[in-house]
């Protein structure tokens, strides 16, 4: 399993000197299964680079949202392969989410707020939002679901291939003002173990609390989490906006020392970051490697 990161920004865009190193496109990850499986978690701005690399193929795509607010779906438009003749491009979205919207990202393609229209589109694209597990279970991708703590709701993934696993936790609050979907012991369940969990940590205690309520995590509570549930790899991610480069210099330099010692190991997610999953001999410990 290899993971790319294509977009690694929370809220907007953020183009600019001071998000170089970091990338300032909104969400979007890459995950190539062994199988040979291509999964997308998220369709942000960051899809547009993605896009390129997968028009080289002709393989279906299966793209798994965590919701649909805009910073997660803007992306979709400029995807290159949804402009290939009778490409299969999926899209799983989730009950979870309670957006009342499962075909918001196609609506952006409505020959106004995009010149294209969806039925004008050469590939062939579908939204499914039910049975998602069953039928992902059936293209050899293993998911197991968990509602976020964020407004308007959505959906955190668990993906388990041969014994390695990866969770995708965007947009997650772990201490809301408002009803917990999912409680701090149930994160801690249900991530326990997980080789790689890329997690929402778009806030510091400086933003408080101001934002409290806004959906989204501190990245003090994200360090914990990961401690408590035995996490090989942390991987902060969903950077405010406002974070520029020599602020999350300064996030990995207190990673560095907050992990240093113990089993888990933190890193800021950056665009074009890849990790690798391996496991050399049936029965060990999965290999993780950050290229």
């Amino acid at each position: 399993m290899v993971i790319t990161f294509y977009g690694v920004r929370g809220s907007a865009p953020t183009p600019g000197p001071t998000t170089l190193k970091y990338g300032g496109n909104t969400s979007c990850v890459h995950l190539a299964l062994d199988n040979g499986q291509d999964v997308i978690l998220d369709a942000g701005t960051g899809m547009k680079q993605l896009g390129l690399k997968l028009s080289n193929k002709t393989t279906p795509i299966n793209i798994i949202l965590s919701h649909v607010h805009w910073d997660h779906i803007q992306g979709y438009p400029f995807f290159s392969p949804i402009f290939q003749s009778e490409r299969q491009i999926d899209v799983f979205t989730s009950s979870d989410s309670n957006d009342h919207a499962p075909g918001a990202l196609f609506r952006q393609l409505d020959g106004t707020n995009f010149p294209v229209k969806l039925e004008e589109l050469p590939s062939q694209n579908e939204c499914i939002f039910k049975n998602v597990e069953t039928i992902l279970k059936d293209r050899d991708i293993h998911i197991i679901k968990k509602p976020l703590n964020h407004p308007g709701g959505g959906t955190a993934y668990r993906f388990e291939e041969d014994g390695m696993s990866c969770a995708y936790v965007t947009d997650n609050e772990l201490e809301p003002p408002y009803k917990v979907h999912t409680s701090y012991d149930e994160w801690v369940e249900f991530l326990h173990g997980v080789d790689v969990l890329i997690h929402d940590a778009q806030y510091t205690e400086d933003d408080m609390p101001h934002k409290h309520g806004w959906g989204h995590s501190l990245i003090s509570q994200v360090r914990q989490l990961a401690i408590d549930a035995e996490v090989g790899t942390l991987v902060m991610f969903h950077h405010d906006p406002d974070r520029s480069d020599t602020e999350l210099d300064e996030v990995q330099i207190e990673n560095n020392a907050h992990f240093k010692n113990k089993s888990t190991n933190s890193i800021c997610a950056a665009e074009g970051m890849q990790i690798k999953l391996s496991r050399p001999v049936v029965g060990s410990e999965t290999k993780v490697e950050i290229l």
